[in-house]
């Protein structure tokens, strides 16, 4: 399971399912090995990346490393603790909306150290949006959402058991439940693979889905809901008027064109 996981991570990147900040690397104290400590950790709703290493410098020595290596690139960086047998560095990297730190303690004669990336801008949504929808044969998901709500989105994804087409149905049904109608639906080829997009709406609410083998009976399932309030500042209801618009003159083209 865990190299289907991992394709599953490769397949979401392309489909531009996870967010950029999850590229971005841990800070590291050079001449030592950093251990991950998990993958992609969720504390109190936020997500984190950490790791830990080991080294016989001073604990005031590798304190000075990391303050004056990001004071030198320009980003706030504070220093909290007695330098001597505890200490934590931090730094704002305002613009990517995260933060980078390190926790240093003296243990056995050496100095430990935890170094930990925090996203600013993306948390694990507390109350998921109904259109996210769970189906049978979920194996794997995964809810993120922007922090600027009601104004941001939330996205689900998701490995599933069962074809591309299975799972369109499954995943149709469980939207018509909640009231949600299909407002367009479009198949893409990529790499010589049909990646399906399946849009849906709700009053003012959108819901779009991305379907994608995997390989034979697994698919990624990457969904995305937008609420009343768009990033945009376009009032969602115009949005899916237009949508279910464009629709309706993509299949009268073809028709128009042969006369």
């Amino acid at each position: 399971m865990s190299s289907l996981l991992a394709r599953l991570c490769a397949l979401l990147l392309t489909v531009g399912a996870l967010a950029a900040h999850a590229q971005q690397e841990l800070p590291v104290y050079p001449g030592t090995v950093h251990t991950r400590i998990g993958n992609d950790l969720v504390i109190a709703g936020e997500y984190y990346r950490m790791a830990y290493f080991t080294t016989d410098d001073s604990l005031q020595k590798v304190a000075d490393y990391f303050t004056r290596h990001w004071r030198s690139q320009g980003y706030p960086t504070s220093v909290d603790g007695d330098l001597e047998n505890e200490a934590v560095v931090s730094a704002l990297y305002t613009r990517e909306g995260l933060q980078r730190g390190v926790v240093l303690r003296r243990h056995l004669g050496k100095t430990v150290g935890f170094t930990v990336l925090r996203d600013l801008w993306v948390s694990a949504p507390k109350n998921p949006s109904p259109g996210l929808v769970k189906v049978e044969g979920m194996l794997f998901t995964q809810d993120m959402s922007t922090r600027d709500a009601p104004g941001g989105s939330q996205n689900r994804s998701s490995l599933v058991k069962g074809s591309m087409e299975e799972v369109r149905l499954r995943v149709s049904q469980e939207l018509g439940k909640q009231g949600y109608e299909p407002v367009r639906q479009a198949a893409l080829k990529l790499g010589g693979e049909t990646q399906l997009t399946l849009e849906h709406a709700r009053k003012g609410e959108q819901v779009v889905t991305t379907l994608r083998p995997v390989e034979a009976g697994l698919t990624a399932m990457v969904q995305m809901w937008v609420g009343s309030d768009r990033p945009d500042a376009m009032p969602n209801n115009d949005a899916v008027r237009e949508s279910r618009q464009a629709h309706e003159r993509s299949k009268r083209t073809p028709q128009e064109g042969s006369k």
